[in-house]
């Protein structure tokens, strides 16, 4: 018998079935039902009567679901119960977008190390999909990320800011009509696997533009960079917080119905870790706060 079996048999007495039980603790129905068969071998009793068309908890199941969630949070409490601290001590994993590297990142991260110095950092950068899954498999802590569509079960979002995409082109260019130019010039793309790229997918396809499509990038850095070689233009969004190197190019307004996306830090809703979490997102939104009350920048 294990914590993973009882959670599993909670979740059932909670879903009520074997399938939306599965959705919860993200495994097949197959493997709930395996898990269910060798939980009974191991406890040595019954737990569902099967001659109903959806298997029901059995009197004896009700008392053990009982007892299980007193185990579960006992042993989810094991370590905050030694850990008084709210991880403020200890190593932080932070997965993080690319595009907030040169800018957002280093600068809040410089603002926690000075608060809580006894906290290691460990920065690894992805997109979105990746870092929410390297969350549920407990290999980061927390990531900010582009808040996507459907957010998984047990994951918490705290929204940071909102960014409106643009288009940016060469400096030298002349033509200021962003839609012309999508359909004229040949066209960088945003990694079309990330929520970011997908959200200007979407948009051109609402705009029913039809571009050239020379290079699909997942840096925003080397993006700016073709750019500015005037090898392109591209779709890329406005950063609350701008690197301070940031390559200079024309940037151009895409209207009322331009993309927007939702930038936050995501983190597992029973996170131990939680002041360190705090200090994080704390820390974040000062740096935010202290870019929108400076003076306006120009470049990507």
């Amino acid at each position: 018998m294990t914590i993973r079996l009882l959670r599993t048999l909670v979740a059932i007495s909670d879903a009520k079935t074997f399938s939306a039980a599965a959705d919860v603790v993200h495994v097949t129905h197959a493997a709930v039902s395996q898990q269910m068969q060798t939980l009974e071998a191991d406890l040595g009793v019954a737990l569902f009567d099967r001659s109903t068309r959806t298997p029901e908890l059995t009197p004896v199941a009700h008392q053990i679901v009982a007892k299980a969630r007193k185990l579960i949070a006992d042993y989810d409490n094991l370590v905050p119960s030694v850990l008084g601290d709210g991880g403020l001590s200890g190593v932080i994993r932070l997965g993080t977008l690319r595009t907030t590297l040169t800018g957002l990142t280093p600068r809040a991260m410089a603002i926690l190390k000075a608060r809580f110095p006894e906290i290691g950092l460990r920065i690894r950068p992805g997109l979105t999909s990746t870092l929410l899954a390297d969350i549920e498999r407990g290999n980061l802590d927390a990531a900010i990320i582009t808040k996507p569509h459907l957010m998984p079960v047990g994951m918490q979002f705290r929204e940071l800011a909102k960014e409106t995409m643009h288009l940016i082109t060469a400096i030298e260019e002349t033509d200021d009509d962003p839609l012309t130019l999508l359909q004229e010039r040949p066209f960088i793309r945003f990694d079309r696997t990330a929520v970011l790229g997908t959200l200007i997918d979407n948009w051109i396809l609402s705009k029913r533009l039809r571009v050239n499509e020379t290079m699909e990038l997942d840096s925003p850095e080397a993006i700016a960079s073709m750019v500015y070689s005037n090898l392109g233009v591209s779709i890329v969004p406005s950063l609350t917080v701008q690197p301070h190197d940031a390559v200079p190019v024309k940037r151009l307004a895409l209207g009322d119905d331009a993309p927007t996306r939702t930038l936050g830090l995501v983190h597992a809703k029973n996170q131990i870790k939680t002041k360190a979490i705090d200090a994080i997102f704390d820390a974040l939104l000062q740096v935010i706060t202290a870019e929108r009350s400076g003076p306006a920048i120009s470049t990507l």
